[in-house]
């Protein structure tokens, strides 16, 4: 079935008045700062890492739940270095602080890489803590091998899962606005968290009669529709393992072909499997149909040089559909290439900005031809990989 569109967060309004650099990744350790905020809703203090500082003195900081802040020149009110090294805390301790952000009745379960805050049952929220590990294994391992430089992330990964989707919209509001009804889950570059529901029992998704309200494997698998919804945790899973393995830098201007590409080429569920997902690159059906369905010359140079067709109101499946091909046949036929690509895209600072011809020279110094020459290149190939049905 044609998978549930996406949402991802991507803060556009404030970049063009950021004026700073970003660190490189030869750049020296951020300094850390205590800042003093005065702002109309009161006074607060934060430790935080400075990222950026803009030539009017405003501030891109980091804070240590890994949440990103744009402080205006006006709202600081002090500032103060404070010891390279911050005090270490525990992924329980960072559970336990995220908990006191969120409604009553959340609890916290760690695991290897990452800290779920959960209000559903613990079965749900292991089910999909294993399938996140997963993920964070092949993800690593797939790239290391293809030789790109990426990392384990330095700090676990946060996971929100609400008990169900009236309490995840309403919190999801906040973020997403009104597209909030439309996703069942999302990363958010600023809090560096995915947010979702516990997917059993809504969106067509049965509970069995008789059956605890419980996440197991029968439960989210059981449907047709578990093939999108189980598509949509590995997607926004695999966004937030690509902004904090080195991949990508968050708030950089990472071309949303590339960002969506990986995502979709990682998102393909495995329902035969009860873990619902364990390869790397399989045919993604849906995006496949879809491209060759509604494909147009000239759409995937579109993509390439900017992003406003994902962001648009009607056609952004078009857009994710282009990106899985473009991207799939690149890994496929240009793999040393792609890596290559993401190394460029790696070094761009956060609030960065890329014009369309930089990120079309950026494209061709990468893979030797035009978009549109290796558009063409695309459409065969789908077009051979459909008929291998």
């Amino acid at each position: 079935m044609p998978h549930l569109p996406r949402f991802h967060v991507v803060i556009t309004a404030v970049i063009t008045v950021w004026l700073g650099h970003g660190p490189s990744n030869a750049d020296p350790v951020p300094p850390r700062e205590r800042i003093e905020i005065q702002t109309a809703a009161g006074h607060r203090t934060v430790d935080a890492t400075v990222l950026v500082e803009a030539v009017d003195g405003g501030l891109l900081v980091e804070l240590a739940d890994e949440r990103y802040e744009l402080l205006p020149p006006a709202s600081i009110a002090g500032r103060q270095p404070l010891p390279d090294a911050p005090a270490e805390e525990s992924p329980r301790d960072l559970g336990q602080r995220i908990l006191a952000e969120l409604p009553a009745g959340f609890d916290v379960l760690v695991t290897k890489h990452y800290v779920v805050c959960f209000d559903t049952s613990r079965d749900y929220a292991r089910w999909c803590a294993a399938l996140f590990e997963r993920l964070h294994e092949a993800f690593v391992n797939f790239w290391s091998k293809a030789g790109l430089d990426v990392v384990d992330p330095p700090r676990p990964l946060v996971i929100v899962i609400f008990a169900d989707r009236r309490r995840y919209e309403a919190h999801a509001s906040r973020d997403l606005g009104v597209a909030a009804d439309r996703v069942v889950g999302y990363y958010n570059l600023l809090t560096n968290r995915v947010t979702t529901f516990d997917l059993t029992g809504t969106d067509g998704v049965p509970r069995p009669i008789g059956r605890a309200s419980s996440g197991t494997a029968f439960e989210i698998l059981s449907s047709p529709a578990a093939a999108g919804l189980v598509a949509t945790l590995v997607h926004e899973a695999t966004h937030q393992m690509a902004f904090n393995c080195g991949m990508h830098r968050r708030l950089a201007p990472v071309p949303l072909w590339v960002s969506e590409g990986i995502a979709t080429y990682f998102e393909t569920p495995d329902l035969e499997n009860t873990r619902g997902w364990r390869g790397i690159g399989k045919v993604n059906r849906p995006r496949l149909d879809h491209f060759l369905a509604t494909h147009r010359p000239g759409d995937i140079a579109a993509i390439v040089t900017a992003d406003d067709r994902f962001r648009a109101v009607e056609g952004p499946l078009d857009a994710y559909a282009a990106a899985w091909s473009l991207t799939r046949h690149l890994i496929e036929t240009r793999k040393k290439e792609f890596v290559g690509y993401l190394r460029t895209q790696a070094t761009k600072p956060p609030l960065a900005d890329d014009s369309a011809d930089d990120r079309r020279r950026d494209f061709e110094a990468a893979f030797g031809a035009s978009p549109e020459a290796i558009e063409e290149e695309v459409v065969k190939a789908m077009a051979r990989l459909a008929s291998q049905r």
